[in-house]
């Protein structure tokens, strides 16, 4: 074989490797829902869901801390056992608004014990507009969380706002939709549903 194309061959190679690395999770963890589950949340996906992409393995969630709208700090670890819907917005975020009334709709229709909607504020968020935000479009049951760094939602690689994360009772990122959505929908409980009732 010639020089020239055994140095074609080995930057062959050497992209090919790069390629799988560069599409491989990095942030891949054991656990998550099951195959059966993974299937069953897929079949439920009609309008607006179609955009959330359920992962084939599932995601580790940040540990970086957030602020609480009592000043306290909590992590994402502490809903452990819960599904939760974990959704960034900002107050400058028109989206944001749109879809916020859906989310305290199904924080009210399905929260409890097993499910929980965890709306978290990142980048630079004045608290009193944040508060304003929530009573102008008349939202009472969500949390003001704030991240104030963007250390969560960094750490998470979100790009853009709104985002909506779900995680699974470990603990676990398993799907995630971006942009806003119609979280009121029957598509939208019967997917979360689904992932409440799933005993993996």
């Amino acid at each position: 074989m010639s020089r020239s194309k055994l140095v074609y061959t080995a930057l062959a190679a050497i992209a090919i490797i790069a390629a799988l690395f560069a599409f491989a999770p990095t942030n891949a963890v054991t656990g998550g829902i099951s195959q059966a589950t993974r299937t069953a949340v897929q079949s439920l996906q009609t309008g607006d869901m179609k955009k959330l992409v359920v992962h084939p393995s599932p995601q580790a969630v940040a540990t970086a801390p957030y602020a609480t709208a009592t000043g306290d700090t909590a992590t994402l670890a502490a809903h452990k056992g819960k599904v939760v819907l974990l959704n960034f917005w900002a107050t400058w975020c028109a989206p944001c608004r749109k879809e916020m009334p859906m989310l305290s709709e199904l924080q009210t229709e399905l929260g409890g014990s097993d499910f929980e909607v965890i709306t978290i504020a990142t980048g630079k968020n004045d608290p009193a507009a944040m508060a304003r935000f929530f009573a102008e479009i008349g939202i009472s049951n969500l949390p003001l969380h704030t991240d104030a760094n963007s250390a969560v939602a960094r750490e998470m690689g979100v790009l853009g706002l709104p985002a909506t994360v779900l995680i699974a009772r470990d603990g676990t990122e398993v799907a995630r939709l971006l942009g806003d959505a119609d979280w009121a929908s029957d598509s939208a409980k019967n997917i979360l549903k689904a992932l409440i009732a799933a005993k993996d």
